[in-house]
This record gives structure tokens, C-alpha cells and sequence, in this order.
């Protein structure tokens, strides 16, 4: 019987992670013809804070919680906030494939941030990837005279916001637990959650097929996380994060078969653009041993999925 490597069975997990989150992803978008994002965001906001607050007492670390009142964690949190109803927006309001091309850049803008607020040394190589990842995004968008359709025009607010998110995480100190953090900004996307469904008015008295799909959704996306940890632990992470952008192969097929939307010429060029400078910078950033900065590219909204799965991760190693 033929032995598989550690690293081709953590490139394995990466993409049965990423067919996790598309699948959560495709869930939440047909859960937006239906209820609204607030609603949404606040029992699934319940049910990842409920499974954290588990996962904090594993590991006994309520007596740090007062970091979550520092300004940086605070902010984060607040970006995480931005980050998601932006992104649950889009998904209301665009195919699935175009909204997780667009994401897929998310990598190359931390590269960016990093370059221009921390400092980070980026070689014309990598910059010009990150130009060209750009260019890829504008060419998917495809802007009008009118401008940018709107869920465009969130996606790309989801992605900046994700980006403040990824940096804020690396300034924030290393005695801080993940779990606290992840703690912090479920507390906050509960509140937000149930803000926005108020302001709105967009409260709808939910039926149990409703309810069930949401907690499939959010089993969906435990499992992704879990995934991503087995991934991580079984390989060199500069192997295995590449095999991330496999989510936008994932969406795509989920996008065609339950909501018969089919990526356009532009969707296919733009993506290829992003994933083949996104792969780029990874290799670059592989030659010069540079860990990659991005918390996640999970297109199923950007809620620091990498945090949880890196606190279930400490949970395990003690």
C-alpha cells in the first residue's frame, strides 16, 4: 500500500478546508434570499462564541480576559465586524465564483499593508505581483461608467478591512491566547449581528429548516477550521498554503449547480490573474523564508478563522 507524504496530506486537508468554507459560504448565500445578514450574523455568532467560550475553558485562560479591552484587540475585532457584513453583503448581492475571485487577493493586500505600515521589505518581484493581482481584481469587478455594482463594491470593503484585520493580529502582543481574541470578536459579531438586524428591522421568526441550515453551515465551517489544523501540523505551511486558492475552484462548482451561475470570460481571466500572482508571491515568499502574514483566505467571510483554528490548535499541543 502506497505511504502518503505529510506534505501531500496536508496539501489534502487544505482543500477539503477550502471546500469546507465554500460550502458554508454557498449555505450562508442561499440563507440571504431568505433572512437577513444581521440575523445571520448573530446566531451564527452565538454558536462560534458558544464553541470558543468551550474551547477557552479547555484551555484555562479566563484570567487573560481583560486583553480583550486593549485598544488593538478592540480594533480588530471592530475590522473583523466591517469585514464580515461586507462580506455577507456581497454574497447577497454577487455569484459566489466572482465574490471568492475577488477575495482571493486578500494574501497580496496584507503583503501590501505589511510593506507599507510594518515595515516589511518587498522586492520589485513581489510588488509586482501585487500589481498584477490588482489589475486581475479590476478585471473581474469590470467597472461601468456607472462605477462599481454594489456587491463589487462590498467585496472589496470586506477585503480591505480583512487586511486591517490580518496586520492588527501580527501587532497584537504574543502573550495575548488566539482563543481571546477569537473570544472578543464573536462577542462583538453577536452584538453587530443583532445591531444591524434592528436597525434594519430585518427580523423574521425563524422555521426549523432555517435553523438547521445555519448550524450546518457553521458545522461546516468547524470543520474547515479543523482542516486547516490537521494541514498545518502535518506539513510545512509554505507547501500547503498555496492549495488555499483550490476555494475558488470549489465555489465556482458550488455557485453553477445550486444557484446556476456560470463565472464570465472576465471572472476566468481576472481569477487566473489573482491565483497565478498570488502563487507567485508565495513562492517568492517561500525562497526567502517569510511566513506568510494572512490569517486566511476563507471566502466564506473573513472571521478569523485562522484564530479559532490556531486556539483549538494550543488547546491540543498542551
Amino acid at each position: 500500500m502506497m505511504r502518503i507524504s505529510s506534505n501531500l496530506s496536508g496539501a489534502l486537508f487544505m482543500i477539503a478546508g477550502m471546500a469546507s468554507f465554500s460550502i458554508n459560504d454557498a449555505i450562508v448565500k442561499k440563507l440571504t434570499e431568505e433572512i437577513g445578514v444581521g440575523q445571520i450574523m448573530f446566531v451564527r455568532g452565538l454558536i462560534v462564541m458558544f464553541i470558543a467560550l468551550i474551547i477557552a475553558w479547555r484551555a484555562g485562560v479566563f484570567s487573560h480576559m481583560r486583553a480583550v479591552l486593549e485598544p488593538r484587540v478592540l480594533i480588530r475585532s471592530s475590522c473583523e465586524l466591517v469585514a464580515a457584513i461586507a462580506y455577507l453583503e456581497a454574497l447577497k448581492a454577487m455569484p459566489l465564483a466572482n465574490a471568492a475571485a475577488i477575495l482571493q487577493c486578500l494574501p497580496l493586500a496584507v503583503t501590501l499593508g505589511a510593506a507599507l505600515f510594518m515595515g516589511e521589505p518587498v522586492g520589485w518581484r513581489r510588488w509586482s505581483a501585487i500589481i498584477a493581482g490588482f489589475i486581475g481584481v479590476m478585471i473581474i469587478i469590470k467597472p461601468g461608467p456607472a462605477g462599481f455594482e454594489s456587491g463589487a463594491l462590498y467585496v472589496v470593503i470586506a477585503m480591505l478591512f480583512a487586511t486591517a484585520r490580518d496586520l492588527l493580529t501580527k501587532a497584537i502582543r504574543t502573550d495575548v491566547p488566539a482563543i481571546v481574541i477569537t473570544l472578543s470578536t464573536s462577542a462583538l459579531l453577536t452584538i453587530g449581528g443583532a445591531g444591524l438586524g434592528t436597525i434594519e428591522q430585518d427580523w423574521d421568526l425563524m422555521r426549523w429548516p432555517l435553523v438547521g441550515l445555519l448550524v450546518l453551515a457553521a458545522g461546516f465551517l468547524l470543520i474547515g477550521y479543523q482542516f486547516i489544523v490537521f494541514a498545518v501540523r502535518k506539513a510545512d505551511i509554505s507547501y500547503v498554503a498555496p492549495f488555499r486558492y483550490t476555494g475558488l475552484l470549489w465555489s465556482t462548482i458550488l455557485g453553477m449547480i445550486m444557484f446556476s451561475t456560470y463565472p464570465g470570460v472576465n471572472v476566468l481571466i481576472g481569477g487566473a490573474i489573482v491565483v497565478g500572482a498570488g502563487l507567485y508571491s508565495f513562492y517568492r515568499e517561500r525562497q526567502k523564508g517569510i511566513e506568510p502574514l494572512s490569517e486566511t483566505t476563507q471566502p466564506g467571510g473573513p472571521q478569523g478563522g485562522g484564530l479559532l483554528a490556531r486556539a483549538e490548535e494550543e488547546v491540543l499541543r498542551d
